[in-house]
């Protein structure tokens, strides 16, 4: 496992560079902040993550340790590579990344090439408990498994994450209390949407005088 290089800078390409250490060029696919690094000095110490599969064995380079960590928590969720984390730490400081996960900004990683909103949506949900408190953002207690499915359930039906987790944790303590809660709150939800547009149509329904009642009122 590599996990930090110190070395000189041979090249820098788009998305990379080549580093030199003892003699061995070592090529490193570097986040913008460390190729930017890398134009300012001759010399380099990256924090990095080696990424190995069957056909393909990459090594990735970070100007820092929060760079690193946060690329290893955008691997841990469906759908992100490491070549879209990259995009994605490459696209703004990690600490604006942190806010924009803590605030549920998803347009925020939607510009990112490769990064569509279903995924956004995943980051976000997945990365939300995970990234620490962020000034100016409420702290919110951390999802535990029993909690996903209500989750869930209830942005499935267009709450929000932050919504949801408030909704949660006004629920009874225990796991079977919980999951019967959790039931009944997205059933709740869910009625309340479906009863909400029936009630809205018959409404709209009782607003539009049938032919009948126009005909009399005109000879009124």
């Amino acid at each position: 496992m590599i996990a930090r290089l110190r070395g000189t800078v041979e090249a820098i390409g788009k998305d990379g560079l080549i580093v030199s250490v003892g003699g061995v060029g070592f090529k490193v696919r570097a986040s913008a902040a460390a190729r930017e690094q890398a134009g300012k000095s001759r010399s380099v110490d990256l924090f990095t993550y080696l990424h190995v599969r069957e056909n393909e064995i990459a090594l990735y380079g970070f100007a820092s340790e929060e760079e690193l960590a946060l690329f290893e928590l955008l691997l841990g969720v469906s759908g992100i590579g490491p070549k879209v984390a990259l995009s994605i730490l490459s696209s703004a400081p990690p600490e604006r990344l942190r806010q924009a996960i803590a605030g549920e900004e998803t347009d925020v990683f939607t510009r990112v090439p490769g990064i569509g909103l279903k995924t956004a949506k995943n980051v976000v949900f997945h990365l939300k408990d995970k990234v620490g408190a962020v000034p100016g953002v409420p702290a919110l207690a951390a999802l535990r498994d029993d909690d996903l499915e209500i989750v869930g359930a209830l942005t499935a039906l267009g709450y929000s994450v932050a919504e949801a987790q408030a909704a949660i944790a006004s629920l009874p303590r225990g796991p079977d209390l919980r999951r019967r809660g959790g039931r009944r709150l997205a059933r709740a939800s869910d009625c309340k949407d479906a009863c909400g547009g029936a009630e809205s149509r018959t409404q709209r329904e009782r607003s539009v005088p049938s032919h009948g009642e126009s005909r009399d009122r005109r000879r009124a």
